[in-house]
Parts: C-alpha cells; structure tokens; sequence
C-alpha cells in the first residue's frame, strides 16, 4: 500500500528544489571530483576519491529518499480545510494541566517540521493524538520528557510560516 505524504506546496517546492541543487550542483562537482582522483593514480591510499566516493553514495540515497517522498507527496492546501477538529494544517493552542504552561503547535508534513518553530510532523506522537479532537478536549499524550496532561485551548487555522529570516 501506498504512503500518502501530505505536505504544503512550500513544502514539495523546497524538496523540488532540494532535488534541483543536487542533480545539477553537488552530484557534478562529486563526479568531477572522483575523476579528479582517478586521474592521480593509486586509489587505495586516496581520502580524497574515498570522501568523494562517500559523498556520492550519499548524494544518491538522498535523491533516492526524495523521490520517493515526492512520488508519494499529497499536496494538501490547510487554508481550504476545515478546521473545527485538528486537521493537517490546524494550529492548535495546548494547556499542560498540571504546569499550566501554553504551547502552540502547527501540524505540517513530516518533511516541513521544525519543533523549533512549533511545526511538528502530521506523524509525530503528539499530532497523532491531536488529530480530529477539537477546543475543549484533554487528553494524556506520552512524550520524550514523560506523560503530561494536555487540554486543547483552541484549533484554528493561520497562515503558516515555515521560515525566519
């Protein structure tokens, strides 16, 4: 079966061009540097063939990842979803029942997360538990720092921004 990657348009052009840079920029200097290193002979006792072998092989399992990713991408536009239960997209403001701190998560594509900024992965823990709940709703959710008592304050929908300059 097929593993559908949802993810914003910014998203699947950030991998485009992600692909983009290393087909046409870091896979040919790697190549390029391999031949280089060819050309100087003896190749068991050469680190730079070596590195840019390891490089290659590298550069190429990526490609390969991000094929398959983008084969698989689900371009979904949060702003056209409704957002009344936490969807793909949704913002969501949590209350930590026993600490009562706040926090503030958007729900993205795995590969546009960046817990950093409060994006986290559709896959995580925490947004599997989020989804399809809706303001008023606690739960307890098992994360990396232990078990917490969360309640959700509010779901909505907000432009997201994924990058700081």
């Amino acid at each position: 079966m097929q593993r559908v990657e949802p993810m914003t348009l910014f998203g699947y052009n950030k991998l485009q061009a992600e692909v983009k840079e290393l087909k046409e920029v870091k896979r040919p200097a790697v190549v390029k540097a391999i031949e280089e290193a060819v050309e100087q002979g003896d190749l068991k006792e050469n680190a730079e063939y070596h590195a840019a072998k390891e490089d290659q092989k590298n550069i190429d399992n990526r490609l390969a990842e991000l094929a398959e990713i983008i084969g698989n991408a689900q371009i979904v536009d949060p702003s056209e979803l409704e957002h009344s239960k936490v969807s793909f997209g949704s913002t969501v403001v949590l209350e930590d029942l026993n600490s009562g701190e706040e926090m503030t998560y958007t729900i993205v594509g795995g590969s546009e997360s960046n817990p950093e900024m409060g994006l986290i992965s559709f896959g995580s823990p925490l947004a599997k538990q989020l989804l399809g709940k809706e303001e008023g709703d606690d739960f307890k959710v098992r994360l990396p720092g232990g078990e917490k008592e969360l309640e959700i304050i509010e779901v909505k929908y907000q432009e997201i921004v994924f990058e700081t300059h």
